[in-house]
């Protein structure tokens, strides 16, 4: 009888949590974040950020390409939310790299989620669960010429 009440009890478990996991694939605007008040009080404008293959200046001094991969509590907001915070947390991230190396841009930012890069000019990758939303990016940290 105790067998069968600890598979009982497992089964339960496996099945709950499984029914209960998701994992949304979103492509969120970059401008409608960018434009928020969030990402205004919280990115240094002396730092530039180029999206995929935005045109920027020469550059004049690259440091490498860097990753930010950050998630963020999804619990009780909306999906688009959930991705916007944590998309300005991989921001912040990329912008605390570029102090921290000399630089005064990152270019060539992509989508980076499990490591698959999604190049996008307009939009970014997130994935969002009932939990849980994560966004990671990819750039290269530079100086540009000003």
């Amino acid at each position: 009888m105790k067998q069968i009440l600890i598979l009982l009890t497992a089964a339960i478990v496996i099945f709950s949590t499984q029914a209960h996991s998701r994992d949304t694939k979103h492509m969120l605007p970059i401008e409608a974040a960018m434009n928020s008040a969030d990402f205004k009080e919280k990115l240094d404008p002396s730092i530039r950020f180029y999206f995929g293959n935005q045109p920027h200046p020469e550059v004049v001094k690259s440091y490498g390409k860097f990753v930010s991969n950050k998630k963020t509590n999804a619990f009780g907001k909306s999906d688009e939310a959930a991705c916007e915070w944590v998309l300005l947390s991989a921001m912040l991230s990329l912008q605390d790299r570029v102090k921290a190396e000399g630089g005064n841009a990152v270019i060539n930012i992509n989508s980076y989620y499990k490591k698959n890069t999604v190049s996008s000019e307009t939009e970014y990758e997130c994935h969002a669960g009932a939990i849980m939303a994560g966004v990671a990016l990819q750039g290269e940290v530079v100086k540009i010429a000003e």
